[in-house]
């Protein structure tokens, strides 16, 4: 199934695997008339020059690149720089990425390009699952302002939130019944929306240290959240 729905995308774009007719090699006189200086192709050797595939394969030769590094997650999937990203066009961009990188469309391509392959799709699964989620998207958009909260700090938290926090982990340890366990988990959701909003404004405002703030005690809700998802597993 994959082999021929690649097969039509790379018809279609004229990304066309070696060794198979209608791909294109470059020569080494087309090679030296490349009007870039920046760096070349590892196949054919033409100075880097806007590809194919949102960059990611060759003009000439159609060869897949390796992963830019310096290429953050926003940019990667085609989103704003912005805490509030529209998921529905996040999910369609990552989509569109992996039927361009998947490493199960490159099973016939050399070594150098499965191993870029490999590369490029944890590449962009990392980007989707860190833009996807509110916290880790938040948290991400915070160290690229050059922001960053160290684990197992609390960052100055005010006692009034430790007390809730604790309060709540006591009722969770405490929780026998489902009815319970509901109840813990409507008021964690509830508290996380509401810091939701409040960061996202809070990033708005380019105000990043009540972002940190806020980011901080999200942290500590969604370590509630994984106790809850523990206790409901059966032992």
């Amino acid at each position: 199934m994959w082999s021929g729905r690649s097969r039509a995308l790379l018809r279609v774009w004229e990304w066309w695997p070696a060794g198979v007719p209608g791909r294109r090699l470059l020569s080494c006189s087309a090679a030296s008339q490349a009007r870039s200086n920046s760096p070349g192709c590892w196949n054919c050797g033409v100075p880097g020059a806007p590809g194919l595939g949102d960059g990611l394969f060759c003009p000439q030769c159609r060869a897949l690149q390796p992963p830019d590094r310096t290429r953050d997650y926003f940019s990667l999937l085609d989103c704003n720089r912005s805490f509030r990203v529209d998921t529905t066009k996040l999910q369609r961009r990552y989509q569109e990425l992996q039927r361009l990188v998947h490493p199960d469309f490159f099973s016939q391509r050399s070594q150098t390009e499965k191993d870029f392959s490999e590369k490029h799709s944890t590449l962009v699964n990392d980007a989707y699952k860190t833009l996807l989620a509110p916290l880790s998207r938040g948290l991400y958009l915070l160290k690229l302002h050059g922001v960053e909260i160290p684990e197992g700090t609390d960052y100055e938290m005010d006692k009034q939130f430790l007390m809730e926090i604790m309060e709540i982990n006591e009722k969770l340890a405490e929780a026998q019944s489902e009815a319970a366990m509901k109840e813990i988990e409507s008021i964690v959701r509830a508290k996380q929306k509401e810091l939701t909003d409040n960061v996202g404004k809070a990033f708005e405002q380019d105000d990043f240290e009540k972002a940190k703030e806020i980011l901080t005690k999200m942290r500590y809700f969604s370590n509630v959240e994984e106790k809850l998802k523990l206790k409901k597993i059966p032992l």
